[in-house]
């Protein structure tokens, strides 16, 4: 892989990593009503909206409540002409504040390294030794959604995002709770495990039918550390004009440990 392909692979990757994603399949209106309305007739009105309440505070009460987080990703990624490739991301994240990445190249060199607070994205290219500084609005602008820092935390960490309380409709199986809401960006098809509804699957689609972006991720492989239970395993596919897989495997994590976020611009690197 290039200098600049890999930099636009192992940005894309950064932001999806803290970003979020879109799927290869956009949940059509037919299909929203298929999986997400299959409502027992012997329910009164009343009975679902306390249904649908109840599990929504339980998935807003599941989230997971940390100081610091830390991990090493091996991040394994398939784009729209097939090619595959890997290579390992390590996550520093302090909640509400700071969130710091750096991804090694092949041979363990570092590549990237990216430091992002809830105002402003600094990225150090260290393949072709660049320096970019910019706004928090450019991960906005770069990833077309309207991310915020705490959106970002809550994707890395596992944490729903763009789960509206707006809930249009449910279901209720045997071995999971399904719920979809509509909020101002986002239709959200979310699917949580019983007894503790710990997230399973995850589809966003776009309200706007011309933006045309969706996503689907899949949680698994949960452990549970110091009371905590992660998801270490998630796949995820990201379309929009072009298709990228990928698979991110938290091959280490922790919270709360006290961490660094070391973070300078080497005076020989071009600003941009």
């Amino acid at each position: 892989m290039n200098g600049r392909n890999f930099s636009i692979t192992a940005l894309l990757l950064v932001i999806i990593l803290i970003a979020g994603c879109r799927s290869t399949k956009r949940i059509q209106t037919a299909i929203a009503k298929k999986d997400t309305s299959s409502v027992s007739s012997t329910n009164t009105a009343a009975d679902s909206a306390i249904f649908i309440r109840n599990t929504f505070n339980r998935l807003q009460q599941n989230r997971i409540d940390f100081r610091t987080f830390s991990a090493k990703v091996k991040v394994d990624f398939e784009g729209s002409d097939g090619k595959r490739s890997d290579f390992n991301a390590f996550v520093r994240l302090k909640k509400d504040s700071i969130l710091w990445v750096s991804i090694n190249a092949a041979l363990g060199i570092e590549a990237f390294r990216v430091l992002i607070t809830p105002d402003s994205v600094k990225v150090l290219n260290k393949l072709d030794k660049i320096a970019q500084l910019r706004s928090v609005s450019y991960l906005q602008e770069v990833t077309k959604l309207p991310l915020t820092f705490t959106d970002l935390q809550n994707l890395i960490i596992g944490n729903p995002v763009f789960l509206d309380s707006n809930i249009i409709s449910y279901k209720n199986e045997d071995q999971s709770v399904s719920l979809m809401s509509v909020g101002e960006f986002f239709k959200h098809f979310i699917t949580a495990g019983t007894p503790d509804l710990h997230l399973e699957h995850s589809k966003l689609d776009d309200v706007d039918p011309i933006r045309a972006r969706t996503a689907d991720i899949r949680y698994s492989k949960y452990e549970n550390k110091n009371g905590i239970r992660f998801s270490t395993l998630r796949k995820i596919t990201v379309s929009e004009k072009t298709k990228l897989d990928l698979e991110l495997d938290y091959k280490q994590f922790d919270f709360n440990v006290e961490l660094n976020f070391p973070f300078t611009v080497p005076r020989n690197y071009k600003l941009k």
